[in-house]
């Protein structure tokens, strides 16, 4: 009965749409989107945490904006993606039986963890352009396992299905012109039993030859395009935090470009981070640690320094990003002063949090862009852009890009 059941369940989802040919076109353009993903996300998470000896381009200077801003883009697009590729396979569900033998039992296993990790890494990746995080477990730590669980299990997933990939990577698929789908064995797509298939009585294979066929008003091209056109509506209505292009249909991204403080957004605020009081106390000073010496500097010092000038974007993690002009002392200069030169530094703010203190890797510190911040804009730098200064680099993480410095020391 329950064979039964599912095999005329199975029937009634049957569908022009629902085709080995939708299926693949729409898995390749998700693993496309997974391993762009992946290999953005892995930049983004060693530039956080580098292994030993690792070392990073400065040069293009927007480098960590494309990137950062591809993966949260495409990670996007993929939403509907997943969705239309879920509805396409879905009564595969409805096989009866549900597994004909252990390889059987491993390959749905491995659809189980694919598809509940996809649906958990995007769902928190979008949420966490909102900085929203109503879950326990570390983001960044949980992100980046996800991530290699994936593209394994899309490895696994594709070589699976590597016979049915390769077959309908170009075909146009076994669907006929009036829409009907053609009889079983000539296209794969068909989700009807085979006539005397093991389980089904003569009177269930009476009903399933009387069932209608599905209509064609749902096309496998309508499927594939309504999906193109959610996809780009969603980038289209996100992206423009990052793309100035897209600026003005930018309504549902959090961050908009030229908004905030100095024309530039804000993740945290100097309230948030409850540094007002020492930021803005006239007192503040900068102490530099280097192995020839250390020097203490108060803004006026550090006012009386070269200055430099640097347009460099402010990337952050979260997909947004905007080029903006700073004017500062380069860190290598500072470097000089203390006989620091071609090191790495840490880098130490005074307020609280997971990034008060972090690593400025010597090809950043050694980049005549890399500055001690003072000005941006043509201004004062903003208490809430990390007044009285501010790190800033090329090619790097926002959360990197260290607000309210309290020293800098030889590592």
């Amino acid at each position: 009965m329950i064979g039964s059941g599912l095999l005329l369940v199975r029937t009634a989802l049957a569908s022009p749409a629902r085709h080995p040919r939708t299926a693949v076109v729409l898995g390749r353009l998700l693993g496309l989107g997974f391993l762009i993903c992946f290999g953005t996300g892995l930049f983004s998470h060693l530039l956080q945490d580098p292994l030993p000896g690792m070392a990073f381009l400065t040069r293009p200077v927007w480098l960590y904006r494309v990137t950062q801003g591809a993966h949260v883009v495409v990670g996007t697009a993929l939403i509907p993606l997943l969705l239309a590729k879920l509805w396409t396979v879905y009564p595969l569900l409805f096989a009866w039986p549900p597994v004909r033998s252990v390889a059987g039992v491993l390959e749905r296993a491995m659809i189980a963890l694919l598809v509940a990790a996809a649906f958990v890494e995007l769902a928190t990746g979008l949420a966490n352009t909102f900085q929203w995080y109503p879950w326990a477990f570390r983001f960044r730590e949980t992100h980046f396992a996800l991530a290699w669980a994936i593209v394994g299990a899309l490895a696994v997933h594709i070589g699976v299905k590597l016979p049915v990939i390769v077959r309908w990577w170009r075909r146009s698929g076994s669907v006929g012109e009036d829409g009907a789908l053609l009889p079983v064995g000539e296209g794969e797509g068909d989700l009807r039993p085979e006539p005397r298939a093991k389980g089904v009585t003569g009177a269930l294979q009476r009903r399933l030859e009387r069932a209608p066929v599905p209509p064609a008003a749902v096309s496998r091209r309508t499927v594939l395009l309504g999906t193109g056109l959610a996809s780009a509506a969603v980038v289209a209505v996100t992206a423009g935090e990052t793309l100035p292009a897209l600026a003005p249909l930018n309504v549902l991204a959090p961050r908009a470009i030229g908004v905030g403080p100095q024309g530039l957004p804000v993740n945290r605020t100097a309230a948030q981070a409850k540094v007002q009081r020492t930021a803005l106390d006239p007192a503040w000073r900068l102490t530099v640690r280097g192995p020839a010496r250390s020097v203490t500097l108060s803004l006026d010092d550090l006012r009386a320094m070269g200055q430099t000038d640097a347009g460099l974007p402010i990337s952050c993690v979260e997909g947004w990003s905007t080029q903006a002009q700073w004017r500062g002392v380069a860190v290598r200069d500072l470097a000089e002063l203390v006989g620091g030169r071609d090191r790495d530094w840490l880098v130490r703010s005074f307020a609280a949090g997971a990034y008060a203190t972090t690593v400025l890797e010597r090809e950043f510190a050694e980049d005549p862009l890399t500055l001690v911040a003072l000005e941006l804009n043509g201004g004062v730098l903003h208490v809430d852009h990390g007044y009285p200064a501010r790190l800033i680099a090329p090619a790097r993480p926002g959360v990197l890009q260290t607000k309210w410095l309290r020293s800098l020391e030889v590592r």
